[in-house]
């Protein structure tokens, strides 16, 4: 029996579509809590999740915890590395960092998104208009 299997009988559960949570580290940095949960999908592929979690005092004084999450898949492991291996060495190198990618500038990105949105404007049917 596998270590998943093994999760769900314990817990009661038999359904394969449970997000199974195979491995969890969770790291403690000053206000901020971090956790690194590996999951399964329901095709038994992991992913990551990596979710920060910060305790903060409400309104009428209830402490509640506001959370960020990012989920990441296996097949972008690669590149999420490198993209934060380059922001970290960026910041310990006193802002030289070791470009292990090509360079992307903010009017890369516009044009990006400018492309993107001319070709979902201009992709617009009218053939369904007036029928009822």
């Amino acid at each position: 029996m596998e270590e998943t299997e093994i999760k769900e009988v314990i817990s009661g559960h038999d359904d394969k579509n449970i997000k199974e949570e195979i491995f969890t580290k969770v790291v403690r940095a000053g206000k901020r809590t971090y956790f690194f949960d590996v999951k399964a999908t329901r095709k038994d592929d992991y992913y990551l999740t990596i979710t920060e979690s910060k305790k903060r005092l409400g309104k009428e004084g209830k402490v509640f915890y506001e959370k960020h999450k990012i989920f990441l898949y296996k097949e972008d492991f690669e590149k999420f590395t490198e993209g934060l291996h380059e922001a970290v060495s960026y910041i310990d190198n006193g802002r030289e960092a070791i470009s292990v990618s090509q360079p992307f500038s903010i009017e890369d990105q516009e044009n990006d998104n400018n492309a993107l949105a001319a070709e979902v404007f201009t992709n617009v049917e009218f053939e369904d208009l007036g029928k009822q």
